[in-house]
C-alpha cells in the first residue's frame, strides 16, 4: 500500500504545474503592487441593442473607458444618435451599423465589417432582446410567431454573434463575452413564457459555451441578469405598479438606472476579471431575495 501511495504521490507533484497560476512569473508593473490591469483603453468591443437602455450606457461607459464602441441596433437614427453622442466627447471612439439581429446573414456580415474596421476585437457584449407579452394559453393564434421570434432573438442571435465574433477574440489577450439575461431566469410572472425561456436559455448558452471556450484560456464568457430596471421594455409598467414592485420584492426598494447595469457589465470586460468564467451574476438589488 506504501508504494502505491509513493506512486499516487509522484503522479500528483508531477501535476503541479496544473495549479500553478499563470501569474506565477509575472510582475507587477513599475509603480504597482498588483498584476492584472484593470484598464479597457484601446480595446474593441461590439455592444448590440446599443441604441437605447442599458446597451446605450454600456456603450457610452466602454467609450468613456477607452474602448472603441461598434454600436449595433435596428433604427438608424437611433444608432447614430448614440455614436453622435459618444463622438462628441471621445472624438472617432464609436461607429455605427443598423442590425437586426433576427437575420443571421447580416449579424455575420456586421462582424466582419466591424472587425475589419477596427482591426480587431476584444469585447462582445449580448444586449439585443425582446419581451413581446401575452399568455401562452390564451386565444390568441399569434403565440408561435411571438415565440419563434423570441427564440431567435434571445437566444439564436447570441450563439451567431458568438460564433462570428470567436476568430477574432482568439487573438486578444484578454477578450470578453458578455451575455445580457434576466432576474426572469430565477423567478418569473405570468404572461412571459417565451421571455423567462430564454432568458434561462442564456445562462445555459453562457456555460456551455465557457466550457467550449475555456480551453484556449483568453476568453471568458458570462452572463448578467439584470432585474427592474428603467428601460424601454419596463415603461409600459404603471409607476404604481413599478413602486409596489419594488417594495415587496427588491431589497433596495427601488428601480436601477441603466448605467448601474453598464457599470457591472464593463466590470466583467475588465482584463483582471481572468478567473471570473461560466458565471451568472444578477444585478438587481436583491430582487432574488425575497423580503417583507
Amino acid at each position: 500500500m506504501a508504494d502505491k501511495s509513493d506512486q499516487h504521490a509522484r503522479q500528483a507533484l508531477d501535476r503541479l504545474d496544473i495549479l500553478a497560476s499563470h501569474l506565477s512569473n509575472v510582475k507587477a508593473p513599475t509603480g504597482r503592487l498588483t498584476k492584472l490591469s484593470r484598464s479597457l483603453n484601446g480595446r474593441k468591443s461590439i455592444v448590440t441593442g446599443a441604441a437605447s437602455g442599458m446597451g446605450r450606457e454600456t456603450a457610452k461607459l466602454l467609450a468613456d473607458e477607452g474602448v472603441q464602441v461598434a454600436v449595433l441596433d435596428l433604427d438608424h437614427g437611433k444608432v447614430q444618435a448614440v455614436v453622435d453622442e459618444i463622438n462628441a466627447v471621445h472624438s472617432g471612439r464609436a461607429k455605427g451599423w443598423v442590425c437586426d439581429v433576427a437575420d443571421r446573414n447580416r449579424i455575420k456580415q456586421v462582424c466582419k465589417e466591424v472587425i475589419e474596421a477596427f482591426g480587431g476585437l476584444d469585447i462582445l457584449i449580448n444586449n439585443a432582446g425582446v419581451s413581446l407579452g401575452g399568455g401562452a394559453f390564451e386565444n390568441d393564434d399569434s403565440f408561435e410567431s411571438r415565440w419563434d421570434k423570441t427564440l431567435e432573438i434571445n437566444i439564436s442571435a447570441l450563439a451567431i454573434f458568438i460564433r462570428a465574433c470567436v476568430p477574432a477574440l482568439l487573438k486578444s489577450d484578454a477578450a470578453r463575452v458578455v451575455n445580457i439575461a434576466s432576474t426572469e431566469h430565477f423567478v418569473t410572472g405570468p404572461a412571459n413564457a417565451a421571455y423567462s425561456a430564454t432568458k434561462s436559455a442564456v445562462t445555459g448558452l453562457t456555460r456551455a459555451f465557457a466550457v467550449e471556450l475555456g480551453k484556449y484560456g483568453n476568453i471568458t464568457v458570462n452572463t448578467i441578469c439584470p432585474g427592474p430596471i428603467i428601460t424601454g421594455m419596463t415603461a409600459r409598467i404603471s409607476p404604481e405598479q413599478k413602486e409596489a414592485y419594488a417594495k415587496r420584492r427588491v431589497p433596495l426598494r427601488r428601480y436601477a438606472d441603466p448605467e448601474e447595469v453598464a457599470q457591472m457589465i464593463t466590470n466583467v470586460c475588465l482584463p483582471a476579471s481572468s478567473y471570473l468564467h461560466g458565471t451568472t451574476i444578477p444585478v438587481d438589488g436583491g430582487m432574488t431575495i425575497r423580503h417583507t
